[in-house]
């Protein structure tokens, strides 16, 4: 177990440490200045940072499922319309051939989707900012027939 620099829990009596007690400062008043912070005591915070904020990063992620189901439908699309420029083999059909093709403009044009969500994701990553947020805690609302204590 490490020691705690003095710090203990006053609830839990076995950790308190094994060497003497340290004593507390004594607070400081108006009228005695206080000396300045060196790097260690000074916290990592910002001036927009308090214990109750904190700094996150926020931007416009893109939907990456959408990207590729806009992309498969785009595949087959364009699969519809080669297939309908050239005439059909008679022994297969049009269906035939439409449903063969398919499997190509589809995978293809997922695979580009999936490429474009990929290039606009790592644009959304350049445009985020930094912003100051506040963490709350929400107690959720009671759900209809649920009892309440």
């Amino acid at each position: 177990m490490r020691h705690n620099v003095g710090v203990t829990d006053p609830s839990n009596a076995s950790v308190a440490p094994a060497t003497a007690p340290v004593a507390e400062p004594a607070p400081a008043t108006a009228s005695t200045p206080s000396a300045p912070r060196t790097p260690e005591q000074t916290p990592d915070r910002t001036p927009d940072q308090t214990p109750d904020r904190e700094q996150v990063s926020v931007r416009r992620a893109p939907r990456i499922s959408a990207f590729l189901v806009v992309g498969g439908f785009l595949g087959f699309l364009g699969t519809l319309i080669a297939t309908s420029l050239y005439p059909a083999d008679p022994t297969l059909g049009f269906t035939t051939l439409l449903a063969y093709f398919s499997l190509y403009g589809i995978s293809i044009g997922v695979l580009v989707g999936a490429v474009v969500a990929i290039l606009v994701d790592r644009r959304s990553r350049r445009r985020a900012r930094t912003v100051g947020a506040a963490r709350e805690q929400v107690d959720p609302a009671p759900l209809e027939g649920e009892v309440e204590e």
